[in-house]
């Protein structure tokens, strides 16, 4: 009855965010999933598709450092807006990477001095774009929480627009392959890279800020205010909001145990994305639309991991133990289930589900892992510090993923070259199955317990 009385608008504004999320992964996996077929029509190496698939990793990971900025300065919608111009923009100038690329080679004349081909040379100018673009979405969405939901609500708004992630990675293998097959790659990405602008249609149409929203009744505006009411009141005891330098905040190891726990484990999920379709294709000869079922199988998966890797803590917590120290034992179990990636080559030879499967599970305690450590930040920093923090983190995992991917290329060459690219897998599925104990065990030599930072 209450609900019905204050309203429900909040939550339409929610869907839109959950849907530019699903987006924002649908368009970034499009070149993984085209990766057998653009290996073999331009004849890329191993390291070829590393440098491109690093080079979107370190345009998101830099631009993070400044995207909640930006978005702050334009405001939430016309920042939002200019996010997904631009990573929409970026998703579909990969069908013109060619020609981008000898346009690149003929005015500059880098082919020389970078020994990259003209496909490779445009497929990174392209990626450039769609990660500055799409390091906004989070910050943009997580901005637009905070308007619209009070306090009580913003974790659930939150992982429910984060689940988009899982359903752009499910709905991806759906159908990347199939417009492939049937117009061609190059539709592949003007297709998908399309459906942003659809998406800003409806964002220009729903979207106010909920002061100006005329589609919101009083009560519902009062209970989005709520908090910044009780804020007004008590405005004399609030924390005063304070900026804070990096190098200020580099000095704790609090925020070291966030920045190297990303660092480690951010590559993982970057590296199960981008070369999932190789893997199939290298292993078991599997192209196109074959590994449709596998990888929406694999990332159907992950979704198991997302909903119940929040909750997980609340078992220690409520037996009594601090957030942080319920956190962090609840982080130990999850960094144990990725182990099991590490029977994915012995008994892969059965079946190629087995890896799928075992991958799968890897990739689930991946996103409860996820959902976990950026709650450290809030456990233990002031309110005010807590995106700041988050940014660096941002940006050390996002550089994981580079050095994930430029591992993972030299890697396959070598390895290719001698016949024996399955021990190049095997290296890096060890590498992605003991990096979150690893990182559990650094994070937890730095900060053993609970301990709050004094800025």
């Amino acid at each position: 009855m209450m609900k019905n009385k204050i309203g429900n608008y909040r939550w339409t504004i929610c869907a839109l965010l959950f849907f530019a999320t699903t987006i924002n992964y649908l368009d970034r996996q499009v070149l993984s999933l085209l990766h057998p077929t653009l290996e073999e029509e331009f004849g890329w190496t191993k390291s070829d598709y590393a440098n491109i698939t690093a080079t979107f990793q370190f345009a998101y990971a830099l631009s993070m450092l400044f995207a909640g900025r930006f978005v702050d300065r334009l405001g939430t919608k016309k920042g939002f807006t200019w996010a997904i111009i631009i990573w929409s923009l970026g998703a579909i100038i990969h069908a013109y990477a060619v020609e981008m690329g000898t346009f690149t080679v003929n005015m500059l004349g880098i082919i020389g001095i970078s020994g990259l081909s003209v496909s490779v040379i445009g497929f990174i100018i392209a990626r450039m774009v769609l990660g500055f673009g799409e390091s906004a979405n989070f910050p943009a969405a997580i901005k637009t929480t905070a308007e619209y939901f009070p306090k009580r609500e913003r974790s659930l708004a939150t992982g429910i627009f984060n689940s988009g992630a899982n359903i752009g990675a499910v709905l991806a293998p759906l159908s990347v392959p199939w417009i492939a097959v049937k117009w061609g790659w190059q539709m592949a990405f003007i297709v998908v890279g399309a459906v942003g602008f659809l998406w800003l249609i409806f964002w220009w149409i729903f979207y106010e800020e909920p002061k100006e929203q005329k589609r919101l009744s009083a009560n519902e505006l009062n209970y989005i205010l709520s908090d910044e009411n009780l804020e007004e009141l008590n405005k004399d005891i609030e924390e005063p909001v304070k900026k804070v330098k990096w190098y200020k905040l580099l000095s704790f190891n609090q925020t070291w145990a966030f920045v190297i726990g990303k660092f480690l484990t951010d590559g993982v999920w970057w590296f199960f994305l981008f070369w999932l379709p190789s893997f199939l294709k290298d292993q078991y000869q599997m192209t196109g639309t074959e590994i449709m079922l596998p990888l929406v199988v694999l990332y159907s998966m992950t979704m198991i991991g997302s909903v119940g890797g929040g909750a997980f803590p609340m078992y220690f917590i409520n037996k009594g133990y601090t957030p942080y120290d319920g956190r962090m034992r609840a982080m130990f179990i999850i960094a144990l289930i990725p182990l099991v990636v590490l029977l994915s080559q012995p008994f892969g030879h059965y079946s190629f589900w087995v890896p799928v499967i075992l991958i799968g599970i890897g990739t689930s305690a991946h996103q409860a892992w996820s959902a976990n450590i950026f709650t450290t930040v809030s456990d233990m920093f002031p309110k005010y510090t807590v995106a700041s923090v988050i940014g660096i983190g941002g940006m050390a995992g996002g550089m994981g993923g580079v050095v994930m991917s430029k591992l993972g290329g030299y890697l396959f060459d070598k390895y290719d070259a001698i016949g024996s690219i399955q021990t190049g897998y095997t290296i890096m599925f060890t590498i992605c199955a003991v990096s979150y104990l690893v990182a559990w065990l650094i994070m937890k030599s730095l900060v053993p317990r609970m301990k709050l930072v004094n800025v």
